[in-house]
């Protein structure tokens, strides 16, 4: 067997730089106070050596981690279905590699996670936590409270107090409905139905507000509560039919729901968009640049949304810096992207 290769210690670095083992461990800790000459040759002797700090030992001195905990409060199978998480991670990921964090996914597959996810926040292990694809009753919110860990949310909060302490990154949901109503609207269509997203979701509560926003008092059973899945949409969509045959056009929740509608359209024999006209939501393109007809649809920035989670999540934790104040939550606009199917 081969001998392990010994990995290079502070005193090696410090004999290579010709300093004293202190101020390594000041450099390599992101500390002050030592003058940037010596702190190239340290940086150097690092490079040359490819020392590694200790990430245990560097904790004690800057009480730090490196690491940011992602807590999404849904199943696996929707996780890992479902393209809009993967890019929002995307975007966290990228943000958070490019400060040196470490990214550490947590999942709730049932109830009986909550708390184990909560003893992790709450051991040390992390910095933060980023949280999105909370539920209305969820308990996490209070949870991770109570661990004292700095958090971002990913979405309006409903349980939000109206207060500035919860700090959250989310799309303008409302008003990226209303404008894809009015374009139905615009387009001459009468009988515009709306298949929602779980309702004990604020995402889906608000894009049901800008439908009606729009639409008024209008036919109640144009109007179908679906979970923001293609089979969903799927049974959504036989439903509407069913009870309002004359539907002229359909507003869904997000994308993967209007993928679920256009199946069943096709099996009924409607054509789009000529008998009937479909809109979805979020622009996730493997699902919307690829049905067919290819899927008109509200836009929001996803990617750039786990991006500005992550950001401002390092803000509170960047000591003696400009973004030391609490920062402000975060509301992006949206676009209507408009294709064959409306």
């Amino acid at each position: 067997m081969s001998e392990a290769v010994s990995r290079p210690t502070l005193e090696a670095v410090a004999a290579r730089a010709g300093v004293s083992r202190a101020t390594v461990s000041r450099v390599v800790n992101g500390g002050d106070g030592v003058r940037e000459p010596l702190v190239e040759r340290v940086r150097r002797a690092v490079e040359e050596l490819g020392y590694v700090p200790n990430q245990a030992a560097r904790s004690l001195v800057t009480r730090r981690h490196d690491a940011v905990a992602v807590v999404i409060a849904e199943p696996e199978t929707r996780i890992f279905a479902d393209p809009f998480f993967a890019l929002q991670l995307r975007g966290i990921s990228k943000e958070l590699t490019a400060h040196d964090n470490q990214l550490v996914l947590l999942l709730t597959e049932g109830r009986d996670d909550h708390a184990r996810v909560a003893r992790y926040l709450a051991g040390g292990h992390v910095d933060g936590a980023l949280v999105f694809s909370l539920h209305l009753d969820d308990p996490l919110p209070g949870l991770i409270e109570g661990a004292g860990v700095p958090t971002v949310f990913g979405g309006r909060p409903g349980w939000n107090d109206g207060t500035d302490s919860v700090v959250y990154v989310d799309c303008d949901n409302r008003g990226g409905a209303e404008d894809a109503v009015r374009h139905l609207v615009g387009l001459g269509r009468t009988r515009i139905a709306h298949i929602t997203g779980p309702l004990d979701q604020t995402s889906a509560a608000d894009r049901l507000q800008g439908y009606r926003d729009v639409m008024g008092e209008t036919d109640p059973r144009l109007v179908v509560a679906s979970d923001f899945t293609p089979s969903g949409g799927e049974r959504a969509m036989g439903e509407l039919l069913d009870r309002c045959p004359d539907v002229d056009a359909v507003f869904a929740a997000n994308d993967l729901t209007a993928l679920g509608a256009l199946r069943v359209l096709r099996e009924r024999g409607r054509r789009v968009p000529e008998d009937v006209a479909v809109i979805g939501f979020d622009d996730v393109l493997p699902v919307a640049g690829q049905t067919e007809p290819q899927l008109t649809t509200v836009r929001q920035d996803i990617e750039e949304m786990g991006r500005l989670m992550a950001r401002l999540l390092l803000s509170t934790l960047t000591r003696g810096g400009p973004s030391t104040g609490a920062p402000s939550s975060v509301v992006l606009p949206t676009t209507l992207i408009r294709r064959a199917t409306a």
